[in-house]
């Protein structure tokens, strides 16, 4: 399914008498909205409950009596039901499936109108000038999207080969496939909220995405994955503890040792997690994230777990004063440093 805007004129007006925002949405969506809900649900055999549930699922508002879906939509139902209907999946899980579509895609979809509004810019401003943003965004959309639609797929089918060998690789439980045992990592970079209050809007735009991308260089070097990112830090999980000091020493070359760049602290902690929604839960994050609260600037600290699995004879520890962690009550951090 795919969200669109109400609309009540005909589709057979002419182009230049529509909106241009309604314009944009009918060249991303490739048809205008003909149906209601009620109308979904019949055509695609399921109720009027189910197609809400998935329109939600996806992250839309409801419609109630409107002609806000479109073929595109009916079709997505209809397609998602097949294999419900076939026993794959049961309509519960189909629905889970759908959220995380609609969590990822919504932000993937922010992302990528972020980073194309400045191209739009320059076209307006150059010799590809068509005499309005809407003109170029529209010209943009047509030489974009098609190559963009398939890099989807790949990246799609890439992350879910990838996503299925570390459970393999990572010894998931055999009692629970979502349980796995991993380094996590919680970089936080120091007095975000004060600097930002100094910058200018674009300043803090910049500011986080080189703070993103520099740590996904690091953390794809390891061969880890960011679980999430929050603009100010990054949660990270590797396979391994030594992998996890890497990424960790890594961050603080790239953030921490680059003057133009605030501080950053970082916290390890190793153990099992459950993995769910696309997300990690368990002790091990907690603790990461706490560690970092009471780590010093451009300084990285671990828990006893992770200092363990540190081969002894390449790597030195040693137990900091304990100082009270929340939710954990007194705690012993571990400073590590390579022999």
């Amino acid at each position: 399914m795919a969200p669109d805007r109400k609309s009540s004129r005909a589709p057979s007006e002419p182009a230049a008498r529509q909106a241009p925002g309604e314009r944009l949405d009918e060249a991303i969506l490739r048809s205008a909205p003909e149906f209601n809900a009620l109308e979904v649900a019949t055509e695609t055999g399921v109720t009027i409950e189910q197609a809400r549930r998935l329109w939600r699922a996806l992250g839309f508002p409801e419609f109630v009596g409107e002609k806000a879906y479109t073929a595109a939509d009916v079709k997505a139902v209809a397609t998602l039901m097949s294999f419900v209907d076939a026993g794959a999946v049961d309509f519960d899980t189909a629905v889970n499936l759908t959220r995380g579509v609609g969590q990822t895609m919504a932000r993937l979809a922010d992302w990528e109108v972020s980073t194309l509004v400045s191209r739009v810019e320059e076209m307006e401003s150059g010799a590809e000038a068509t005499g309005s943003r809407i003109g170029s965004a529209l010209r943009l959309i047509d030489e974009v999207n098609p190559p963009f639609e398939r890099l989807l797929v790949y990246a799609w089918r890439r992350h879910l080969a990838a996503a299925v060998g570390r459970i393999e690789a990572m010894g998931a439980k055999d009692e629970d496939l979502h349980t796995i045992d991993v380094s996590v990592g919680f970089a936080d970079l120091v007095s975000f909220t004060a600097l930002s209050n100094t910058l200018d809007r674009d300043e803090i735009g910049d500011l986080v995405e080189v703070f993103e991308s520099r740590c996904q260089d690091v953390v794809a070097r390891y061969a880890g994955r960011i679980i999430k990112s929050l603009g100010d830090s990054v949660l990270f999980v590797t396979s391994g503890a030594e992998d996890a000091v890497a990424v960790a020493e890594g961050i603080i070359n790239v953030i921490g040792r680059d003057s133009k760049m605030p501080d950053v602290r970082l916290g390890l902690a190793s153990g099992p997690v459950v993995q769910r929604l696309g997300d990690i839960f368990g002790p091990p994050v907690n603790m990461a994230a706490r560690l970092t609260q009471v780590a010093r600037r451009n300084r990285l600290i671990v828990d006893q777990n992770t200092a363990d699995l540190l081969p002894a004879e390449d790597w030195e520890s040693r137990r900091l004063p304990a100082r009270p962690v929340r939710g954990f009550g007194l705690v012993e951090p571990v400073a590590v440093r390579r022999r």
